[in-house]
């Protein structure tokens, strides 16, 4: 069994409170607009971190990451970029990597709206973790966590806080 978090969005700020939520969790995973690789650093103490640039993501950033990833954990294959859509309306992009890959689990960010949705047709969950930073369109900054057991999918948690709330420890330190 492995705990995992999913992020996206956090535009160059992560707080402590969502680092709390993921105390507990063996990878991160982080779904593009990181804004900053001192965001990456930080998700990856400790911890294996796995993410994909996103559109506001300059050249530091997408030499560290990919548009896309694909892998496998336990027995979960699982695709992540920034842009890919919602349920039934995918990017063209997108659903060549779903029709090749088939993932059993599809994570995408973007929007800043947390939505978690099964594709009965493609046999997938699909998992948009909302926006955890403080910029964007969204009033509540959200995150996810589940845990992976063999081929399972488990134990899904939720996490928001209100937008403009101001936690006393943010990272990076120097922002």
């Amino acid at each position: 069994m492995i705990r995992i978090g999913v992020l996206s969005d956090t535009h160059g700020q992560i707080d402590q409170p969502v680092l709390d939520f993921f105390k507990d969790c063996d990878e991160i995973w982080h779904a593009g607009d990181l804004g900053d690789t001192s965001v990456m650093d930080v998700l990856a103490e400790g911890r294996v971190f796995r993410g994909v640039y996103g559109n506001i993501d300059g050249w530091e950033v997408r030499r560290e990451l990919p548009e896309f990833l694909e892998f496998t954990v336990e027995q979960v294959s699982v695709l992540i970029t920034h842009i890919g859509f919602h349920y039934g309306n995918y990017l063209n992009e997108v659903v060549q990597r779903l029709n090749n890959f088939k993932p059993k689990l599809f994570i995408c960010g973007h929007s800043h709206i947390l939505k978690i949705k099964n594709d009965p047709a493609r046999q997938m969950l699909h998992i948009n973790p909302g926006a955890a930073g403080k910029y964007g369109i969204h009033q509540v900054r959200t995150a996810v966590r589940f845990e992976v057991n063999l081929d399972r999918i488990e134990n899904l948690d939720l996490w928001e806080m209100d937008r403009y709330a101001n936690p006393k420890t943010q990272y990076p330190k120097n922002k």
